[in-house]
């Protein structure tokens, strides 16, 4: 199945990453983004959030759709929340549209059947991640409706992590550089847990 090809796609460079799946909120002041996130409302269409980094519009964005306007504002300013949807490329830049827009091809997925064992890993490390930061136990029926985009877009990762993640056209690729991930986070909130615990005791061990 080709990509998906699609002219005069707004756009939104911003200094974040979004996900698929992921809600993000967005405070809209601009006019030119106002009349964009208007549009987009009237038509229900989706626009794209694209991570603009000190060196470069990156290459590949995620389609995000509006979930709720939370606030609309007298001056007209705006805030919304916005859900992830689909990952594209931009194709090349278009300056006929009264807001930034593009040429952009909707990216599909490398056909693969799931490994098993990378999924239960990962799922397994994000349960005892979520149990650690959170006190959440979560079933194995909740488990089992998650993906890699699901999970990550629930974790505060770096900007550079989560365009990678982005990036990547392998569902297996993402699991397992989740597993990474969730192995480093829990490693993280362990040695936060023990130094906690050892600023509390004022550096004694404490018996019973």
């Amino acid at each position: 199945m080709p990509d998906q090809v699609h002219s005069g796609f707004p756009m939104f460079p911003l200094g974040m990453v979004a996900l698929p799946t992921e809600s993000v909120p967005l405070h809209i002041f601009e006019d030119r983004y106002r009349k964009m996130i208007e549009e987009c409302l009237d038509s229900e269409r989706e626009f794209g959030i694209v991570w603009l980094s000190e060196d470069e519009l990156k290459p590949v964005g995620c389609a995000c759709e509006i979930d709720r306007v939370l606030e609309r504002m007298e001056d007209g300013r705006l805030n919304i929340i916005v859900r992830g949807t689909r990952p594209f490329r931009l194709v090349e830049r278009q300056d006929d549209l009264p807001y930034p827009a593009a040429v952009v091809e909707f990216l599909t997925e490398q056909e693969e059947e799931p490994d098993p064992e990378v999924v239960q890993e990962t799922r397994g490390l994000y349960a005892e991640l979520v149990e650690q930061a959170t006190d959440k136990l979560l079933g194995e029926e909740e488990l089992a409706q998650l993906d890699a985009y699901t999970m990550a877009a629930t974790v505060e990762f770096g900007t550079d992590v989560k365009q990678e993640l982005l990036e990547l056209r392998s569902e297996n690729a993402r699991l397992r550089l989740l597993t990474l991930l969730f192995r480093a986070a829990i490693k993280r909130l362990e040695l936060v847990e023990r130094a906690q615990a050892r600023a509390k005791s004022n550096g004694k061990v404490r018996f019973g």
